[in-house]
Formats: structure tokens, C-alpha cells, sequence
């Protein structure tokens, strides 16, 4: 029984995170508005967030936080008053931001403003205008192709005035008050992978650590991509240097393999922990290199900052057809894949809050484990006893001890824990 409960608990998981996501599919969502105001309000009902406005036009950095948009309406109709685009049956339909509009044009005018994706004619892509004024449809080349010359009444019902940028923001505080950053974006509509995924797998692991003991004080963000983060960085930036480690998360509910992006800095604490884990994992996985472009991963490794944070997805952005389109519903999303993610996600954190260093109390030769009975007591692996001994010399973490071993961290950790247990093993206190 007890070796069914991890597994048990991931489909658990996997199966709340896919109602999460399914409850929060129809909202429409963009880097501002009702839709994400909306979708933080739903979270709430889990986790306390606290919810920041920030006004229009407010400068952080070289950007200025944008005038806020919202939407009610939007459809195309024929000439026989038939609706061909409607933005109630798929808010993709409309470009983010779009602008109001409430004219007929000829068919030759309107599709100079309709996007859609030839490779797969049935789905309706994703696409935004957001730093430029102008607006747009998005549908099925299938329907497209269907559209015969004459004019077509086209209708955007939609604001864009001055008013806020909004995010979310939960601190759980630690023992320690250097930071673990966990952040996802929520500026996306009805895309359940490339957004919901990361919010829901985010709000799961800040329920779980809500009632744990914590080493490290969480700060969880939920944000609109590029924009959420630069305003959140320009409004913390006196605090970050207590960010210790960090992950973006997002598209972590396809069945594709895990991937893992470094931080820029490639060799900091989050960058190991995370390849520790997926080595000993059995999962099929890949790590890539840093590079600035990618998710909001690159506002916080950039130069001025720098910050120990990487990405951690399944299949990569742009490298699933279903990416930015219509076909990112609730059909691609799985709930054993999210539930992996979680577990995998969980096991990362664990390896964080447990990653310490100690001084072996016995360091002149071996001691004798024999008549301690400590051979028998961590299920025959007396080489975890041996490696934990002898690299325990106060200049190296359980981490480095699993990396140098070969062993998983799990195993370093039993044998750390028989060893204290026995005054054969101290924690170091850490430096001030």
C-alpha cells in the first residue's frame, strides 16, 4: 500500500490540475483585463494571492505598462447576415487587443485583417497586436476558403483605454528569507498548454507548500508574459537579490518529453538540481543551453539581474503544431502528464529544501559502522554511508555528494539522515 501512494497521489494530482485548467479554459485572457482579473479571482479560491494593479502607462525600465484592454463582442457576418467569425463560440477569433470596429467591407479588404493556418485548415490560430493599433480575425483556412465575394459587416466590441496591468503574487514565508521564484504566465486565452498548465501546476505546489515546513520563502507569480515580468521586476528590484533559485513553468501537460532550459548563469544550484533529478528520474527528458529568447525566463536572467532561474516545460514552445493555435484544448492536455509534471516539479523543490552541508564528526579513517548496525539500517546501501562520510568535509552539499557518487539524491538523503542520527554527522550553520 505505501508503495502505491506516490503514484497515487501524481494521478490525483494530474486529475485536479486538468479540472483547474478546464475551469478556467473559457475565460478570455490577455496581458491585461477582466479575463485575467477573473482568473486570479478563481485562484483565490485555493490560494490567498494577492492581486496588484499597476497603472497604464507607468514606466519600468525601457517599457511602459500599456493601456488595458477588454472585449465583449466580436463576430463577422456575411451579407446574408450569417455569422462566418463568432467570438463567442472561440475567443480566438479575435486578435488580442484588437481595436473597436463597426463597418462593411468587401470580402478583398476584410482579409487583409483574417489569419489562419494553412498546414492545419481546421484549427484557428492564436495571434495578439499588442504595441500596435489595428485589429483582426483569426479562423479555420477551412472556413476561409468557404468565404464567396460581397461585403461582410465586421464588429469588434472591444476597449482599449486607460487603465491597469494586473497580476498575482503569493509570499510563503520560510525559515530562511532567501527566495525560491516560481512564475507562470496568464496572458493567454483559451490555450490550455501554453498557459493553464503552468498555472495550475503553480497553484498545486503553492497548495502543498502552504502546509509544509519550509526552509526557503516561496514567492509565486502569476503574470503576463514579458510585460508581468518586467513590472514586476522594475517594482521589486531592491529585493531580488534574495531570489536563490527559480523556474518558469509552462507547457507542462502534453505528453512530450521533459525539457529543461538553464538559467543564463548554467552551473547555479536550480540548473543542477533539476538535471540531478531527471537523470534519476527514468523519464525521457532533455537539457538546453540558455538563450534570450523563450519565455519570461529571459527577463530574469537578463544582464542586469542575472538571476539563478530556468524553464522547465515538456515539448518546448513552437515545437508542437498544436502551439498558438485552437487545438491547444482540453483533448491535448493529459492528466497523467500533468500529474508527472507535478511529481518531477515537487522532487526538484524537495532537492532545494533538503540540499545542505555537514561535517563529519568522525573524520580520522572509516568508523566502524558494524557495531553501530548502521550497515543494515539503510536498506543495505552502505555506500551511501560511505559517501556521505567522506565527502562530508563542509565544503560540499548533498547535491554535490549525489552528483560526485552517482547515486540519486534520495539515497544521499537516507544516509545523511541515519548519520545525524547516530553523531557521526553535523549540519553546517550557514555562512552570514
Amino acid at each position: 500500500m505505501t508503495e502505491n501512494r506516490p503514484h497515487s497521489d501524481r494521478q490525483e494530482k494530474g486529475r485536479d490540475a486538468y479540472r483547474m485548467i478546464a475551469d478556467l479554459y473559457p475565460l478570455c485572457r490577455s496581458i491585461t483585463g477582466n479575463g485575467v482579473r477573473q482568473t486570479l479571482r478563481l485562484l483565490q479560491a485555493r490560494i490567498p494571492l494577492e492581486i496588484h494593479e499597476v497603472p497604464s502607462g507607468t514606466q519600468v525600465f525601457d517599457w511602459v505598462v500599456p493601456r488595458e484592454w477588454n472585449i465583449r463582442d466580436a463576430y463577422v457576418k456575411d451579407s446574408w447576415g450569417q455569422k462566418v467569425i463568432d467570438f463567442q463560440k472561440c475567443n480566438l477569433h479575435v486578435v488580442s487587443y484588437s481595436v473597436p470596429v463597426h463597418r462593411k467591407m468587401p470580402l478583398v479588404e476584410l482579409k487583409n485583417h483574417l489569419h489562419s493556418m494553412v498546414d492545419h485548415p481546421d484549427w484557428v490560430p492564436y495571434k495578439t497586436t499588442y504595441y500596435k493599433e489595428t485589429w483582426g480575425f483569426c479562423l479555420s483556412q477551412t472556413v476561409l476558403g468557404q468565404l464567396t465575394d460581397g461585403d461582410y459587416e465586421v464588429f469588434i466590441d472591444s476597449e482599449l483605454q486607460a487603465g491597469h496591468l494586473t497580476y498575482g503574487e503569493l509570499v510563503l514565508p520560510g525559515r530562511s528569507s532567501e527566495e525560491v521564484l516560481l512564475s507562470c504566465h496568464i496572458c493567454h486565452p483559451s490555450l490550455c498548454n501554453d498557459n493553464l498548465s503552468g498555472v495550475a501546476i503553480a497553484t498545486l505546489l503553492a497548495e502543498r507548500l502552504m502546509t509544509a515546513p519550509r526552509h526557503y520563502t516561496y514567492r509565486f507569480l502569476f503574470i503576463p508574459g514579458t510585460i508581468g515580468a518586467i513590472t514586476w521586476l522594475a517594482r521589486n528590484r531592491g529585493t531580488v537579490g534574495r531570489i536563490r533559485h527559480g523556474l518558469v513553468l509552462t507547457g507542462l501537460g502534453d505528453p512530450g518529453p521533459i525539457t529543461y532550459k538553464k538559467s543564463r548563469i548554467g552551473n547555479a544550484p536550480i540548473d543542477s538540481s533539476v538535471a540531478h533529478m531527471l537523470s534519476h528520474s527514468g523519464l525521457p527528458h532533455r537539457i538546453l543551453e540558455f538563450s534570450p529568447y523563450g519565455y519570461d525566463e529571459r527577463q530574469y536572467c537578463s544582464p542586469g539581474f542575472n538571476l539563478p532561474v530556468g524553464r522547465l516545460s515538456r515539448t518546448p514552445f513552437g515545437e508542437y503544431p498544436e502551439y498558438h493555435s485552437s487545438a491547444d484544448n482540453l483533448d491535448f492536455v493529459q492528466p497523467t502528464a500533468l500529474g508527472e509534471s507535478f511529481e518531477l516539479l515537487r522532487g526538484i523543490i524537495k532537492t532545494l529544501e533538503m540540499n545542505r552541508t555537514y561535517l563529519n564528526l568522525s573524520p580520522y579513517c572509516e568508523p566502524q559502522l558494524g557495531k553501530r548496525g548502521l550497515y543494515e539500517s539503510i536498506e543495505g546501501d552502505a555506500m551511501a554511508l560511505l559517501w556521505v562520510l567522506n565527502l562530508s568535509d563542509g565544503s560540499r552539499s548533498l547535491l554535490d555528494i549525489a552528483e560526485r557518487s552517482g547515486l540519486s539524491f534520495s539515497s544521499v538523503l537516507g544516509a545523511k539522515d541515519v548519520l545525524v542520527k547516530n553523531k557521526l554527522l553535523q549540519e553546517m550553520e550557514p555562512l552570514p
